[in-house]
């Protein structure tokens, strides 16, 4: 069974296919098959798992990549605010044209000055 089979089982479909990082902690308790055993691999008390759960609703950032490792449960999942997803940069200038496109007219000039249009810039009036 795999993690994301025990999140649905247990707490049920979250509107997205990220788990919360509560379902993401509760998924390590379940493959670990209880809060003492999810303690003791981390190396807590197992009121200390219960609070996580209750309370705080979240694993501190000092054991998430322990659980990650031990349980194959993301460190994304588990804590986004610390380990986000990848994030998506900006297209690269060759997807997009180039860079001087974007730029603006001020900083054109300049780029087409640097890679030698010239005779471009000074017929179109523009500073050289």
């Amino acid at each position: 069974m795999s993690i994301d089979d025990v999140i649905d089982a247990s707490i049920g479909a979250s509107m997205t296919n990220e788990p919360t990082p509560y379902e993401a902690l509760v998924a390590c308790e379940r493959s670990a098959g209880s809060q003492s055993a999810l303690a003791r691999a981390l190396g807590v008390a197992q009121p200390t798992v219960w609070r996580w759960l209750q309370s705080s609703r979240k694993m501190p950032a000092q054991y998430v990549l322990k659980a990650e490792a031990l349980y194959g449960v993301s460190r994304h999942a588990l804590r986004p605010d610390i380990y986000p997803r990848e994030i998506e940069l900006a297209p690269s200038p060759s997807a997009v044209g180039e860079p001087y496109y974007e730029c603006g007219p001020i900083l054109s000039v300049r780029a087409q000055a640097r890679h030698g249009n010239r005779s471009d810039i000074l017929a179109s009036g523009g500073a050289a």
